[in-house]
């Protein structure tokens, strides 16, 4: 049985390497797992429940040979339907809601090998960029317990960083795969539009602006994940173009001489905490070293008119879902089910027409094509992740009582005025640990590529992981110190 320091060592690929040469069997990992499980999570409160049975039913019925094999793993309760699983959403409205159906994704990720162990905590229904539901209470971050683990996949994100898992699954809508990584230390990819399956339940989520993917320590075990479960599913609304070549061949391989351009100014004019702004100066510095050209430049729009189109999106997926789960499970949407921000987004989401939202759309397709030619100059765009360190436990309050919807929306998204940008647009962008603050706090650096040139950023991620390496950073809070 492996030490639970000895375990944490090793990123996914690294333990499934383990396997395939029989040092370890797959039971023998999920029961490291679990002990993980037991050691940090009661201080953490990141994973929801495990799935001992279940992990062991897959294991006993025969595991593929996939490049993580045996390796356990853990999902977000938001998005991903797993036959038979319980998933809350984060919502006293969802509680006890169990899926009659697998989704696509999931069948991927155990084609890949994986074993499911467990799941992890998300806000109400995603809409947040921390993760203090008032159903399951706040997940801490690792590196510093007071404060938030960052959102919407926030208890992902501290599982990993924590060490109780390498990998695990998020979705990003607005920023909820790379915020979380910026707050806990972790390698977070946005794919492409399109390049990951939704279905069989949804076309495209949040009106094409979410994506599924995951969280992981290290840059090579994003790419070979991606290769693992990239491409269409049957009858999939979008096709995203297809790779040159396995994306694992490209950490390994140094970009070319790239045109980034780089700013630490937010499109939203808030200001921007100094520890954000020297993460990317020191990055812009390293990879000019490394023989790119770096130019200060930044996309430009209208922030009020983007929020005020984006609103009514949310607004009324939050609406759909919530009277989805609501008619499953025979309960009536309401303030004593929902928290108070939620409950909003609910009533506004009813009011909406089908106009409100075909001008939300058409403003989404004049923010990608404005972005477009300002990504015709340029190969990558580099920002600070989000505006500032991860926030205390608290202070962002999804039920805070006489919230409006554009005001939480105000709140949420100024928080993080890098990253939804590119959900409009589609185009892939990872968050990076590259910087850490004086007291110890992760601060991620967030690269931009265009449309499906994931290629591109695991290239540049690959080469920036070798010269700034991060693998041996572990929080106060961890299964090496349990």
């Amino acid at each position: 049985m492996l030490s639970l320091s000895d375990y944490a060592a090793h990123d996914a690929l690294g333990l499934a390497e383990l396997v395939a040469r029989r040092e370890i069997s797959a039971e023998e990992l999920l029961q490291t797992a679990l002990r993980a499980v037991e050691q940090v999570n009661p201080r953490l409160n990141a994973v929801l429940q495990t799935l001992p049975d279940l992990a062991r039913a897959q294991i006993g019925a025969g595991l593929p040979d996939g490049p993580f094999t045996g390796v356990p793993f853990l999902i977000k309760e938001l998005g991903m339907p797993v036959r038979g699983v319980r998933i809350d959403m984060g919502s006293r409205l969802a509680q006890g809601f169990i899926p009659n159906e697998d989704a696509e994704l999931i069948k991927r990720f155990r084609r890949a090998g994986l074993v499911l162990a467990g799941t992890t905590q998300t806000p109400e229904f995603g809409y947040n960029v921390t993760t203090e539901p008032r159903l399951h209470g706040p997940v801490h971050n690792p590196w510093d317990t007071a404060r938030s683990a960052g959102g919407s996949s926030g208890g992902s994100a501290a599982a990993v960083a924590a060490g109780i898992v390498p990998l695990a699954h998020g979705n990003d809508g607005g920023g909820s795969i790379r915020i979380p990584a910026s707050c806990n230390g972790l390698v977070g990819l946005k794919p492409s539009r399109d390049r990951i399956p939704t279905g069989p339940h949804s076309s495209d989520p949040l009106f094409g602006l979410a994506c599924q993917f995951g969280l992981t320590r290290s840059v090579r075990d994003a790419a070979v994940l991606l290769d693992c479960v990239a491409g269409p599913d049957a009858g999939a609304p979008g096709i995203a173009p297809r790779p040159v070549r396995p994306y694992r061949e490209e950490v390994d391989n140094p970009p070319p001489s790239l045109r980034i351009a780089w700013s630490d100014r937010s499109i939203a004019d808030t200001p921007i905490d100094p520890e954000c702004v020297r993460a990317v100066h020191d990055t812009v510095s390293l990879m000019e070293q490394m023989g790119h050209t770096l130019i200060e430049d930044h996309p430009r729009l209208d922030w009020e008119l983007f929020l005020h189109r984006v609103y009514p999106l949310w607004a009324v997926t939050n609406t759909v879902r919530a009277e989805e789960v609501a008619r499953a499970l025979g309960r009536k949407p309401g303030p004593e089910n929902l928290e108070a921000a939620t409950w909003v987004f609910y009533e506004d989401g009813k009011r909406y027409s089908a106009m409100d939202l075909l001008q939300s759309m058409d403003h989404n397709n004049v923010i990608s094509r404005a972005i477009g030619r300002f990504f015709e100059q340029f190969d990558v765009l580099v920002t600070p992740t989000m505006a500032r360190p991860p926030a205390p436990l608290g202070e962002i309050n999804q039920d805070r009582p006489g919230i409006t919807g554009i005001e939480w929306t105000y709140q949420v998204f100024n928080y993080c005025p890098f990253t939804p940008l590119f959900n409009i647009t589609g185009q892939p962008a990872i968050s990076l640990p590259l910087h850490w603050t004086p007291a110890g706090v992760p601060i991620g650096v967030q690269f931009v590529a265009h449309l499906g040139e994931e290629a591109t950023l695991l290239r540049l991620a690959g080469a920036l992981e070798k010269a700034r390496p991060w693998a041996r950073r572990r929080p106060p809070l961890h299964v090496a110190q349990a």
